[in-house]
């Protein structure tokens, strides 16, 4: 005979699955903010509930990081599909350069994972291995339209990405849009000729803010 559940038993497992969510909500906006080094701590202060309800629920915070940016790397996929169907392809290749970073400026969790961060390798691997091929696609067009360097493959992307990125970090509370300025040096530098210049749309650091990001290179993220 199949066991009835009882009306203590369903609010119970209703209190669980907000706490779940809770926490799920929580960890989205402190990986944002402080990377993926947070720890169960912070993410249970900013959900309001304890840590063991935490541990409870994602003992491993690889799990956490699972549901979390299973959606983020979807959505870096559907950018590199909108940046393909982009009938120009300079255009299409600097969509996804450009939308690319905003995504990562905008969640530090999101941009450790894409640089090879050690949270979540398999998980980013199995993404990387998915938009790959659009990427390749995206290289290859620029190359036949004569608007990319033929010497500019898609393993340089990455590398450019972490440059940028630590401008990202160094910058943040300085001139946040310092990464925008040195992205349109580097995608003039692509260029196969110097056909046509990109306006640097953030102004150039001053001596003193310089100093001060010179100073600010960031750390590995925090084990927990």
């Amino acid at each position: 005979m199949v066991p009835i559940s009882t009306p203590a038993e369903r609010p119970l497992r209703r209190d669980a699955e907000r706490n779940r969510q809770l926490i799920i909500d929580a960890a989205r906006v402190v990986f944002a903010e402080r990377g993926l080094g947070a720890s169960h701590d912070e993410i249970a202060n900013q959900a309001g509930v304890g840590v063991g309800t935490v541990y409870r629920r994602f003992p491993d915070k690889e799990q956490l990081i699972d549901a979390l940016f299973e959606d983020a790397m979807e959505e870096i996929y559907a950018l590199a599909q909108e940046s393909l169907a982009n009938p120009d392809p300079w255009d299409g290749f600097v969509q996804f350069l450009v939308r690319g970073q905003e995504l990562q400026c905008a969640d530090r969790g999101l941009k450790e994972l894409v640089l090879g961060s050690d949270r979540g390798a398999e998980h980013v691997a199995r993404a990387r291995a998915r938009i790959l091929p659009t990427v390749e696609l995206l290289f290859e067009r620029a190359h036949e339209a004569g608007v990319l360097r033929e010497d500019v493959v898609p393993t340089d992307l990455p590398l450019m990405q972490q440059a940028l990125g630590a401008i990202v970090d160094s910058t943040r509370d300085l001139a946040p849009d310092t990464w925008r300025r040195t992205l349109n040096v580097l995608l003039d530098g692509l260029r196969p000729a110097r056909r046509s210049i990109r306006p640097l749309t953030a102004p150039p650091l001053t001596l003193g803010q310089l100093e001060a990001a010179m100073q600010n290179v960031p750390s590995r993220p925090r084990q927990s």
